[in-house]
């Protein structure tokens, strides 16, 4: 089944973060791009060569607006799929582009899930300034996504995330949702993105100022937010981030399989239903 190349792909998700932004200004909605697109303005003034993804992130006041908002002021052509909507389980949005296809190394268990191509929204949630609640806060963060990642149909070969995952289905997701987004007060010295980008708690952790801070930079052929931090920021997730990972690393990167900016999911689920992954996404998002 034939894909379309990577720079197809990328200009819809700028048309989409275009669309994110231009919400976003009219409502006075602090984002900023995160992880590695951060990472890509930074680095190479856009995309990171071999990645197919666009992350942003938002303060939860910031996201909770957003997702108030936005499903008014869309164009038609995109769909939002917040947090815990209809047939999508996951703690965190994307935006979605209606009538295209992006289909990742997994077989949702919900047929009715939209499979467009997307833009990653994460939440970042307050912590608690007393080290053990934060530490909480972090593994009631794991529970979370392990119970949604099982209800999405997520697909690994590590016996060890398999286990965790039945073992979490029990879990009140409720509660501890409601833990980990409120575990920490409004005006907490640091924020979390446990529902973000990175698995280890060091790398989920920040100051605040980091978050509300913010400057334009090129990415692409727009000027878009980063965190007038990014140095700290970007040296905190990645260590020394002007140095591109192994070439043997970068597939892993790649997270759809197929896609097709022309056609919608649907007319692949047949298809999506028959795959065999044998390579998974490293990242358990």
């Amino acid at each position: 089944m034939k894909t379309c190349d990577i720079q197809t792909h990328r200009q819809v998700m700028l048309e989409m973060l275009r669309e994110i932004d231009r919400i976003c200004t009219k409502h006075t909605i602090a984002y900023l791009l995160f992880a590695g697109s951060a990472l890509g303005a930074v680095r190479h003034g856009g995309f990171i060569p071999w990645d197919d993804d666009l992350d942003i992130v938002m303060l939860r006041e910031d996201y909770a607006r957003f997702l108030s908002v936005a499903p008014a002021e869309l164009n038609k052509i995109y769909y939002l799929q917040a947090e815990y909507s209809a047939h999508w389980p996951m703690f965190f949005t994307k935006l979605r582009k209606n009538g295209t296809a992006c289909m990742e190394r997994t077989i949702p268990k919900d047929r009715h899930q939209h499979q467009g191509i997307y833009v990653d929204i994460f939440p970042a949630d307050n912590l608690s300034d007393c080290p053990l609640k934060a530490w909480v806060q972090f593994a009631c963060a794991k529970a979370v996504i392990a119970k949604s990642l099982y209800a999405r149909g997520y697909l690994t070969n590590s016996l060890l995330k398999k286990l965790f995952m039945q073992l979490c289905r029990p879990l009140p997701l409720k509660r501890l949702h409601r833990f980990v987004v409120a575990g920490g007060s409004a005006h907490s010295i640091r924020v979390h993105t446990f529902f973000g980008a990175s698995r280890s708690f060091r790398k989920s952790v920040f100051p605040r100022s980091w978050f509300i801070q913010t400057e334009r930079m090129p990415f692409e052929d727009g000027l878009f937010p980063v965190s007038a931090h990014c140095t700290e920021l970007l040296t905190a997730l990645y260590g020394d981030y002007m140095t591109p990972s192994p070439p043997e690393e970068r597939e892993m990167k790649v997270h759809g399989v197929l896609v097709d900016p022309d056609h919608s999911y649907e007319d692949y689920l047949d298809w999506q239903a028959e795959q065999k992954y044998t390579v998974y996404t490293r990242s358990i998002r």
